[in-house]
């Protein structure tokens, strides 16, 4: 008899006013360069994992969550206290999953980003060289093929 293991993954605000939990992650972790990510961020791109919502819950502190909702209809949640970042609403969203930050978890995970989107907007200062996939717009765009 076998027995599946579940790991169940862990994340927070910086002040930890903020946590939630995740059964699952869903393959499609990406830097986003767009302007607004790294506006939001501060940093050259944003990492982001994906989780169908069914495997993602706020287990303290959802109501210290603040949202920005861009020009472009998408939502940006962040903790009302420290700042943190937490998610992201495309526009678009169908409600199935929802795009979390990487840099929150607390917990180590096996996957790896996959792909750098929205490259057309990466700062000057900053060069891709990892080897990663990189699409002009998001993952449904031309990919890119440059060194940097």
């Amino acid at each position: 008899m076998t027995t599946e293991s579940k790991t169940t993954y862990t994340g927070s605000c910086l002040c930890g006013s903020v946590k939630y939990e995740v059964d699952k992650l869903e393959p499609n972790l990406g830097h986003c360069h767009c302007s607004m990510c790294r506006k939001f961020h501060g940093a050259a791109f944003a990492t982001f994992g994906e989780a169908k919502t069914e495997n993602f819950r706020w287990v303290e502190g959802e109501s210290n969550l603040a949202s920005y909702i861009a020009n472009n209809n998408t939502i940006r949640k962040f903790c009302k206290f420290c700042g943190s970042s937490m998610t992201f609403t495309p526009s678009q969203d169908n409600g199935e999953l929802i795009e979390f930050t990487l840099g929150t978890l607390d917990s180590d995970i096996d996957l790896r980003p996959d792909a750098h989107i929205f490259t057309n907007y990466k700062a000057n200062w900053s060069d891709i060289e990892d080897g990663l996939l990189k699409y002009s717009e998001g993952r449904d765009s031309t990919l890119v093929k440059w060194k940097s």
